[in-house]
């Protein structure tokens, strides 16, 4: 049986992480694996998560299984933060799941048995692992443009004019924030358009949101998400704590399907709690119940939104730091742009060849498309990745 199976494409970014790990420069820099990190490289356990940890160390009573969809209190902790009262809570159906990446793949199932011929639009470029689960699910799927190659910019014409090819039915995945991999985010006038041509299309929003509070805080990244809520009769959300609550590896995602009306909900909360059972059956519950604790407890929530906020502008000066080298190293201001994004990423527009000499040539690290990860940057740092890009980019 096994002499049948293909060799299979490593992961890029795990590929990076293992040449990274094994190179043995002191200088090395990783600009490439997608988690947040500090001025000392570490990624930390956040303030509030470590102190609802020991509060649940000593209230819990029981590892038992809590329910196919999670729990209820994730659920409803979860709604509030992105959803808040933008659409009427019986229309919601919930599970929670693996990761944001599991969501993703539970929505994708779901649109598969709901509307098997439904076209998955997506950006190009988005996260590789869109691409990736939507080809492995087996469901059909078209890109629109999104960023312009000189200025790195979205190219928001072009996109519009993709999307006009979009069929009633269709799914547009979007992104809901801190756009990954370039960093670069609609308006909130773009937004509006958007909802405009696919309410006048008869499609359905897909929103994966993983970086909700990383951008331009909390309320301001949900701006979109919301307006799509409000908005439409369906809305898929795929929404991920693994980074604005640091904790990656307890994997803690959830879905939210929003349906035309109550009795449609419960048909698709039926449907949901279904796909978690044949899929992984009960998903984890320690990390959700820390989010839950967080984002409920006015104290833990108020150290987590401090803290959140104090990463938030962490970034956004690592950003400008980098932008302003550049300036100086390149006498141009091409990539400026680097301060006007959002988020954890970045792509600078090199190409392949030129990364991999930043690699070779200065033991720093970032995908071959030039993603990078701005938590990667430090004060000392940011003058040397310049200096280098620099000299690449002659």
């Amino acid at each position: 049986m096994f002499e049948k199976l293909t060799e299979q494409a490593p992961d890029k970014i795990m590929l990076l992480a293992g040449m990274y790990r094994s190179d043995p420069r002191d200088n090395k820099i990783d600009l490439g694996v997608g988690v947040y990190k500090n001025a000392k490289g570490e990624t930390p356990i956040m303030r509030a998560v470590k102190a609802a940890e020991r509060q649940l160390w000593d209230a819990e009573t029981t590892k038992s299984y809590v329910a196919l969809i999670g729990d209820g209190g994730f659920h409803t902790a979860m709604a509030d933060l992105v959803l808040d009262d933008s659409v009427a809570r019986d229309r919601v159906s919930f599970a929670a799941t693996p990761g944001g990446t599991g969501a993703i793949r539970q929505i994708l199932e779901l649109i598969k048995a709901a509307s098997p011929d439904a076209t998955i639009w997506m950006s190009n470029p988005t996260w590789p692992n869109h691409p990736a689960i939507i080809n492995y699910v087996g469901v059909k799927f078209a890109t629109y443009s999104y960023i312009d190659p000189e200025t790195r910019n979205v190219s928001f014409d072009a996109m519009m004019g993709d999307l006009a090819a979009v069929k009633a039915g269709d799914v547009v995945l979007l992104h809901g924030c801190c756009h990954n991999p370039t960093g670069a985010n609609l308006t909130e006038a773009q937004w509006g358009e958007v909802a405009d041509l696919l309410q006048a299309k008869g499609a359905v929003p897909f929103i994966d949101i993983a970086y909700q509070g990383f951008g331009d805080g909390l309320e301001a990244d949900s701006f979109g998400t919301r307006l799509m809520a409000k908005r439409f009769p369906e809305v898929l959300i795929a929404a991920s704590c693994s980074k604005n609550f640091g904790v990656y590896r307890e994997r803690t995602g959830i879905v939210m399907a929003i349906s035309s009306t109550a009795k449609a909900s419960k048909m698709t909360q039926g449907m949901l709690s279904s796909l978690n059972r044949l899929n992984f059956s009960f998903p984890p519950d320690h990390g959700a119940r820390l989010v839950t604790m967080v984002l409920t407890d006015d104290a833990l929530r108020k150290e987590w939104q401090t803290e959140l906020e104090d990463v938030r502008i962490g970034m956004l000066g690592l950003r400008q730091q980098l932008a302003d080298a550049l300036r100086l190293e390149t006498n141009s201001d091409r990539f400026d742009f680097v301060a006007q994004h959002r988020g954890m990423f970045s792509r600078l527009g090199l190409s392949p060849e030129q990364v991999e000499r930043l690699r070779v040539d200065n033991a720093i690290y970032m995908i071959g498309d030039s993603r990078f990860n701005v938590a990667g940057l430090n004060a000392q740092t940011v003058p040397i990745i310049a200096k280098a890009i620099a000299e690449v980019d002659r």
